[in-house]
């Protein structure tokens, strides 16, 4: 069975997810324009967020399944 490719702009909110709990910097991000750099960006500052309150790992992971 052959496995869909993952929609770019879903990759991208999960990967600044994942950049914005890590501590890492916005300036970071890997698109220069269009829809998957917002996407990125929006899903670094829900992940800022994040770690910023607190939330532990199981919490993050929980949190990025349902995205």
């Amino acid at each position: 069975m052959k496995r869909q490719k993952r929609n770019s702009t879903d990759r991208a909110l999960t990967k600044g997810y994942q950049a914005g709990v890590a501590g890492k910097s916005r300036t970071l991000c890997p698109h220069d324009n269009g829809e998957a750099r917002h996407m990125w960006l929006s899903g670094w500052r829900t992940g800022r967020e994040d770690h910023w309150n607190g939330y532990n790992t199981l919490a993050q992971v929980q949190k990025l399944n349902n995205m």
